[in-house]
Parts: C-alpha cells; sequence; structure tokens
C-alpha cells in the first residue's frame, strides 16, 4: 500500500516543503537506497529523481499499541528545484518498473519489453552490459528521452 501512495505524492512533490512519512524500516531503506546497493529499486529512483530523500529516525513496534512487528522509519523528502534529469513522468516510471522487472539481468536483455533494447540504450548513452540498480535516476531520465524522443522507432 505504501508504493502507490508514495507514488501520487511524488507526483505531488514540488507542491510541498518536504513531506514527512512514517514507513515500515525496510520501505524506508528503499527509499533512501544508493545506487550499487542491494536496497536499490524503483522506490529509490522515482523518489530520488524529484526529491532528496533522508531517512531521519527508526521507532520501535513498542511505541505503538497494540504493538506490530516490525520496526518503522520516518523518512524526509524534499522536493528538488528541478527533476534530476527531464523526462515524462509516466514514461519514467515504465522504465524503471521495465529494467527492475528482471533486476538481475544486463539492460540490453531487460528493456526488451520496450523494443529495441539495443537501440535504446545507444540512444540514451547507457552501456547495454550495465545492470538496473547501477543506474542513477539521471540515466533512468536519459533512457526515458531516448524511449520517446525523435529517434525512438528505429
Amino acid at each position: 500500500m505504501a508504493t502507490p501512495l508514495l507514488f501520487a505524492w511524488l507526483a505531488h512533490l514540488p507542491a510541498f516543503e518536504s513531506l514527512t512519512l512514517m514507513f515500515q524500516k525496510e520501505v524506508a531503506e528503499r527509499i533512501t537506497a544508493r545506487p550499487g546497493t542491494k536496497a536499490y529499486g524503483r522506490l529509490a529512483v522515482m523518489t530520488q529523481w524529484v526529491g532528496e530523500a533522508q531517512r531521519l529516525f527508526d521507532i520501535p513496534g513498542r511505541a505503538f499499541t497494540p504493538p506490530p512487528k516490525v520496526t518503522s522509519s520516518v523518512v524526509r523528502i524534499a522536493p528538488r528545484a528541478a527533476p534530476q534529469g527531464d523526462a515524462d513522468p509516466k514514461v519514467m516510471e515504465r522504465v524503471v518498473a521495465t529494467a527492475f522487472n528482471q533486476r538481475r539481468k544486463m539492460l540490453r536483455q531487460a528493456l526488451k519489453p520496450l523494443g529495441n533494447a539495443e537501440a535504446l540504450l545507444a540512444r540514451a548513452g547507457v552501456d547495454p552490459t550495465r545492470r538496473a540498480e547501477t543506474l542513477d535516476p539521471q540515466e533512468f531520465a536519459a533512457l526515458a528521452r531516448a524511449l520517446t524522443g525523435p529517434a525512438a522507432n528505429p
């Protein structure tokens, strides 16, 4: 349930000074993860594309009644002046979701559902042997632009 809510809030992030939200610790770790880490994925890319996310502190289950069996974390997300790379949000979400759908595969294989993956990666200037968890939000934005750009259908 956290992902659809987070994505809806991110779409309106520029309207806020910041968002301070509480998630399960594991979700907070995925939101604030850096490229190349195990937790880095779709949540991190989409959040960090439009905002700066910081995990502030953890809240143990015993702080609640009844106590849940999980630890919670408070995350602050401040909007960026502009996204890290210009791209259509829906296309960006599609590219990121497709890339992480097969996260252990090289991008030339993982992005095949989007069409000619090799050509797409070449237009974006991304090495086709890389994996999704190594790309930063700017590189995903370049892929989204390449997917919808003038030479998008070679």
